[in-house]
């Protein structure tokens, strides 16, 4: 029996390109919406020029990232191919953009333009700095975005350049906010249509994401604290500052494990499992604040005891004395990792008759999960079977909008 996605029937217009609109876009995609990605002719989106490349010359991340997601080429830069937006918009329940604010503007497409044309539709803005403020004009890479939102402050060790991981974390997390204020604008309109004691207005609003305000709501207690104590956290290494212990440290065999130990029960079994029962019985240690003072005698009696043994081993009396603690895996390792396959945290698809392993659907529903249907599209590829199906275009249409360069 084949089970409805949440949210099969709910037509997604992406117009977008790279990290931030495109993985809400992929999210959205997972769990039955019709994703349609507007693409510019010809290059289509830059990401698929990304980092390592297949013998096509396709980045191996666009297979997954535009996963479910039907391209459509469309030259924006052209009145025609703006009109073609602008009708293609007027038939979706959701639009995703990351453009610099006021580049939807300028083509005729901001959010006022489908006021009474379409008085449903979500209108998903993702940008550096949101769509007002002095900054918001500026680019927004998430690179910078990390930097002004203060994550790379807290990054690296006190004196030295702050580091950043090798990752666009900040654009990731903006897409996952983008997907929530998406699906709470439609639960929103959804309970509006059903209230049959409020006068029809138009269900549809602006759902605006900045890369900035994504990455300072993950910054934990760093305001509360300055508010409040006057406190500027600090980059801290490999530590987590006020909480200990908490760290990274290196075994026999050269391998590095994390162990949490940051809880009063937990750090005597720690310390009686890294055979220092002295630790795990002094009065100075017995809370955080003790320990906090500590944190040096602690860490050095962690190290030298991990060095003694093989990660594997550390890892083992570990999870013997219930202390929380894992490897630092590498791809390679995740790639074989018992876990990850129980879990079926990979999945296959086929590009170009080669296997080409990607991310499985996450979050995991129970009753209605998502799923990856097909790769990453070619540039244009559901341009004809997309513009007759929104628009009922012709097949004249269609020549005539290749004939102007429009598709």
């Amino acid at each position: 029996m084949t089970v409805m996605k949440p949210l099969s029937g709910i037509r997604v217009l992406e117009m977008g390109q790279l990290i931030a609109g495109p993985f809400a876009g992929q999210v959205l995609g997972y769990f039955g919406a019709e994703v349609v990605k507007v693409e510019p002719p010809g290059r289509g989106d830059p990401l698929r020029t990304w980092r390592t490349l297949d013998s096509s010359g396709t980045s191996y991340w666009w297979h997954s990232i535009a996963r479910n997601k039907k391209s459509l080429s469309l030259n924006l830069n052209e009145p025609q191919g703006q009109q073609l937006a602008q009708r293609l918009i007027e038939k979706a329940d959701v639009l995703v953009e990351n453009f610099r604010p006021g580049k939807m503007e300028q083509w005729g497409l901001g959010p006022d333009t489908f006021e009474t044309s379409n008085p449903d539709l979500i209108y998903t803005r993702v940008s550096g700095y949101g769509q007002s403020g002095p900054y918001s004009d500026r680019l927004g890479f998430a690179s910078a975005c990390e930097g002004v939102a203060g994550f790379r402050y807290l990054n690296g060790y006190p004196g030295e350049t702050p580091v950043r991981p090798n990752l666009s974390l900040g654009d990731t997390l903006a897409g996952m906010h983008a997907v929530i204020g998406t699906l709470l604008a439609l639960q929103a309109r959804q309970r509006l249509s059903s209230d049959s004691t409020t006068t029809p207005t138009g269900g549809g609003q602006v759902v605006d994401v900045s890369i900035v305000e994504s990455i300072f709501n993950m910054m934990e207690g760093v305001l509360p604290e300055y508010s409040g104590a006057g406190i500027v956290r600090e980059p801290s290494g490999s530590t987590l500052t006020g909480i200990v212990p908490t760290n990274t440290y290196r075994c026999a065999d050269k391998k590095f494990v994390v162990i949490g130990g940051n809880g009063d029960s937990i750090f005597k079994r720690l310390m009686i499992c890294a055979e220092r029962e002295d630790l795990a019985e002094d009065p100075e240690l017995a809370d955080n604040v003790g320990r906090v003072a500590h944190e040096e005698r602690i860490d050095a009696a962690l190290q030298s005891w991990t060095m003694r043994y093989s990660s594997q081993v550390i890892l083992q009396k570990l999870a013997d004395h219930q202390v929380p603690a894992g490897p630092i895996n590498s791809i390679a390792d995740i790639a074989s990792d018992p876990h990850f396959m129980a879990r079926s945290a990979f999945e296959t698809i086929q590009v170009e008759g080669d296997s080409r392993q990607i991310p499985a659907v996450y979050p995991r529903l129970q009753r209605t999960p998502g799923s990856t249907e097909r790769g990453g599209p070619a540039v244009g590829e559901h341009t004809e079977e997309v513009l007759k199906a929104w628009l009922n275009s012709t097949n004249s249409d269609l020549e005539r909008y290749q004939t102007d360069g429009i598709v």
